[in-house]
């Protein structure tokens, strides 16, 4: 077993709009609204109405914590919940009550509670009105943090601004995957400047207004490094361009307070520059996050161009075709490679690039659908989480050993929960949940995590 020291800590991570349900909501989340209007999206039409019942069972939920004892634990603030009126910040009493109540049976066992603000999640009501293209959602969502540090800041050790910007933009703007299901470059550019300016508006006001507390705050960022298909001038050149453009450009932003010169050129030269000023622009400079929160699933597989290009559409593929890697392992259910060994590239790069800045994965984990089939004397052997599991911490271990500064590791996730149009075909849970009977038992993986817990804290 994979030994780490005292202080390394783990941890689950969670979201709001995944496992609470919608009973007592006032709004309606993008994804209410796209699972209300086009069902036969998610997987056998299982909606964000019907999740894991964390609004009500969440005190039946949470005693699985106290077996495995876990470290640190992340959700998100739901702001279709916890605001009735949007855009006259209006609180909801029911939502604090239960807010305060959930957060205080968590650190009642003594664990990091870290709290995210933005989870996929933007309130239907802004995106009728432009959402993230729309300058006031950066106005609106400061206001919401504001309110989110006013009522929970006693309690919540840890914030985080967003999760996954850049995916969630990719999702909805640049592959149209999730509604609004737009395919555009340059609008998904916009969308993403946006809300990388209503971080750095959340971070600065929280550090100039918290600076006396412990509480830190971050921003979780999934990264995704890219491996060119061969060490041929064009392939790099195109792997360079890829890792510029969806790492650098995160990362940059988080930490330099500014995008590369390179970048900011190949905008320009296509004309795919965001609307952007000075002030905004100062925003980034003022404060850093206390710590980077990284989600790693997967790496990206490329190669020079070789494929025809569509005139007049610029895309990111424009520069690049995609590669698969002949040797590579591949998660069936997810369609996702499995490359532990990405992690380690990650620590050394921020390493390397980013001057050692403390980080830690917030994110890691493997979803198997039909996880019923590997039930063996009333547990689900989930022997493929435990390799997963012990493969990325075998290379996380091999970083820190050699000088990364990460602290911690988190899976994705304590309980089997829904999952955008996924649904609850695959189930990433250490905890496996029932829909049926709301029934939870412990999986053979969250007992393997309770040993590795055990095994640093003797």
């Amino acid at each position: 077993m994979i030994k780490f020291a005292k202080d390394f800590l783990f941890g689950v991570s969670l979201s709001g709009p995944q496992t609470e349900g919608d009973k007592n909501k006032k709004n309606q989340s993008v994804m209410d609204y796209w699972f209300k209007i086009q069902p036969e999206d998610f997987y056998d039409r299982i909606g964000p109405n019907y999740t894991c019942d964390f609004y009500n069972n969440y005190k039946e939920h949470l005693k699985w914590l106290d077996v495995i004892g876990l470290e640190v634990y992340r959700t998100s603030i739901q702001w279709t919940r916890l605001i009735d009126d949007i855009y006259k910040c209006k609180i909801n009493d029911d939502a604090k009550n239960f807010y305060l109540n959930y957060f205080k049976e968590i650190k009642k066992r003594k664990i990091k509670l870290v709290v995210n603000l933005h989870h996929f999640d933007i309130p239907k009501i802004l995106l009728d009105n432009g959402g993230w293209e729309n300058k006031e959602t950066i106005y609106l969502f400061f206001q919401f943090a504001k309110i989110c540090f006013e009522l929970f800041e006693d309690i919540v050790d840890e914030w985080a601004t967003f999760n996954e910007p850049l995916a969630d933009v990719d999702s909805k703007y640049l592959y149209g995957w999730h509604y609004p299901k737009i395919k555009n470059f340059k609008r998904s550019i916009q969308v993403f400047y946006n809300m990388m300016v209503a971080h750095a508006k959340v971070v600065n006001y929280y550090k100039d207004n918290f600076k006396n507390k412990h509480n830190k705050i971050t921003i979780i960022l999934n990264v995704t490094p890219s491996y060119p298909r061969s060490n041929d001038i064009d392939d790099i050149k195109a792997s360079d361009f890829n890792n510029m453009l969806i790492t650098y450009s995160q990362l940059d932003l988080v930490l330099k307070g500014e995008l590369s010169k390179e970048l900011i050129v190949f905008l320009k030269e296509n004309n795919l520059l965001p609307e952007y000023t000075k002030l905004e622009l100062n925003e980034f400079k003022k404060h850093k996050i206390d710590y980077l929160s990284l989600n790693y699933y997967q790496p990206f597989r490329v190669m020079k161009k070789e494929s025809k290009t569509i005139k007049n559409q610029i895309m990111p593929w424009s520069f690049y075709d995609h590669y698969e890697w002949p040797d590579r392992r591949v998660n069936p259910y997810r369609g996702w490679e499995i490359y532990p060994e990405g992690i380690y590239d990650i620590a050394n790069l921020i390493k390397e690039k980013y001057n050692n800045f403390p980080w830690m994965i917030s994110e890691n984990g493997m979803g198997v659908q039909d996880e019923d089939r590997f039930r063996k004397d009333n547990i689900i052997n989930d022997d493929y989480r435990i390799d997963f599991i012990n493969e990325h911490l075998d290379w996380l271990k091999k970083a820190i050993d050699e000088g990364a500064n990460c602290f911690g590791y988190s899976l994705w996730t304590f309980i089997d929960c829904w999952s955008w149009t996924n649904a609850y075909k695959n189930r990433y849970g250490l905890i496996e949940y029932d829909l049926d009977t709301q029934k939870t038992n412990i999986k053979k993986s969250g007992l393997y995590l309770k040993e590795l817990i055990d095994s640093k804290n003797k």
